[in-house]
Order: structure tokens, then C-alpha cells, then sequence
């Protein structure tokens, strides 16, 4: 028999995921709007939509993005209310990657009419060595594409890809350097996020060192709970 829950859960439901880089956001964020029958929305998604489009705003984030700089605060905002005013956000969304800064946070309050007392955020919470292996611990096949992790899911052969038999390699910002500049950046940027929306909205803290199915339980129950 279908579950009705998820249909109450998408009417006007708004989430937010906030966590560090390698927290396991995103695969989370995916299910939970797929449960819901909501947009899951994240930068990465919007920008490379808005850039194979060539809108104005594609325009304008390319060549940042081939820079291999942020894309700044305004250009993201707009971004964002670009995507959430289509007609598939119209019984509410999930968003990844977004905010990350407190301009970002207080624009998204304006576009979606001020107070976010009803709205849902999650806060992953990942012990930083743990954070560090998954991260550093990803390798890649340049050949194919596929990918592993040296401990989560090693190829059967150390250092060579299942799939086609060529070499793996890490990626630039897999290595352990960028990846502490990263974490580094996200509470910098991000961190102060998770006190500004504390008094505003509904936040979940979430223990994101659990076995997934787990974790998506508690997230499922926290948003249905709400409505």
C-alpha cells in the first residue's frame, strides 16, 4: 500500500542541508526530495543548468567558474530565485549547497517572503578525521569515469579501476591539503550559518557517522513530523 505521508510532508515543504564537504549531504538531499516529490536544488545543479542554457545569469557565472573562483553571493541568490519561481518548486523544494554565507541566507528569506520558522534544517554533524578519510580516500579513473574509495570501496586490484584496467589517480582537490582548505572554508563561510538559523528555524542536528539508510530514517521522520 502507498505511503501518504510523502504528499503531506511536499506540501509547501522547504529543507535546508547544511554540513561540511563530505558529509554526505548530497546523497541524502537527493532521497529525502525524491521521497517528498520535491526539486532537490544544489549550486552545482543550478549553475551548470543556467551555463548549458546560456541564460544571462549562465552567462555571467562561466567564466568565474572556469576561473576556479566563487561565484559570488548576488549571482547565486539570483540563481536560486531564478529556479525555485519554475512550477515544480510550487509545493516546496529541498536545497543542498545553498546558503552558504549569510547574504546568501537573508536573500533567500526575501525571495521566499521573510520568516523561515516552518522551514526544516538539517545540520550534519561528522567527526573532522572522519571527514578527512572520506575525502582524501576517493580515487578516480580517468579512463571511464568510475570511482572508489580506498577504504569505503577499494577496487579489487590496489590501484587499478575494476572497470576498464586503467591506473587510478586522486584528484586535485581530494588531496589532503585542499581538502583541509575546504574544510577550513566551510567554517569560515558556512559555520556561522548554523547559529543564525538556530533562532529562525527549525534545526535538526544530524549524526551523519551512521549507516545511511539510518541517517535517511531520522530525516524522513524530522520533515513528515513537521507538517
Amino acid at each position: 500500500m502507498a505511503d501518504a505521508s510523502p504528499r503531506r510532508a511536499a506540501d509547501g515543504v522547504r529543507v535546508i542541508f547544511l554540513g561540511p564537504p563530505g558529509a554526505g549531504k548530497g546523497t541524502q538531499a537527493a532521497k529525502l526530495a525524491a521521497h517528498l516529490g520535491v526539486p532537490n536544488i544544489g549550486t552545482g545543479e543550478m549553475l551548470r543548468t543556467a551555463i548549458a542554457r546560456t541564460t544571462p545569469l549562465g552567462r555571467e557565472a562561466r567564466p568565474i567558474m572556469e576561473r576556479g573562483d566563487l561565484v559570488p553571493d548576488g549571482l547565486l541568490v539570483a540563481l536560486v530565485r531564478e529556479r525555485i519561481a519554475e512550477p515544480d518548486c510550487g509545493r516546496g523544494f529541498v536545497l543542498d549547497g545553498f546558503p552558504r554565507t549569510l547574504p546568501q541566507a537573508r536573500g533567500l528569506e526575501e525571495m521566499t517572503g521573510g520568516d523561515p520558522g516552518r522551514w526544516v534544517v538539517f545540520d550534519f554533524e561528522v567527526p573532522r578525521p572522519v571527514l578527512m578519510l572520506r575525502l582524501s580516500g576517493r580515487r578516480w579513473c580517468p579512463s571511464c569515469q568510475a570511482t572508489f574509495h580506498l577504504v569505503n570501496d577499494p577496487p579489487q586490484r590496489p590501484g587499478v579501476c575494476d572497470v576498464c584496467g586503467t591506473a587510478l589517480v586522486q584528484r586535485e582537490d581530494d588531496r589532503e591539503s585542499v581538502v583541509a582548505r575546504r574544510l577550513q572554508e566551510y567554517d569560515e563561510r558556512t559555520f556561522p550559518l548554523i547559529e543564525y538559523y538556530r533562532t529562525r528555524a527549525r534545526m535538526v542536528p544530524v549524526d551523519g557517522n551512521r549507516p545511511m539508510d539510518v541517517v535517511f530514517h531520522e530525516l524522513r521522520g524530522a520533515v513528515e513530523v513537521r507538517v
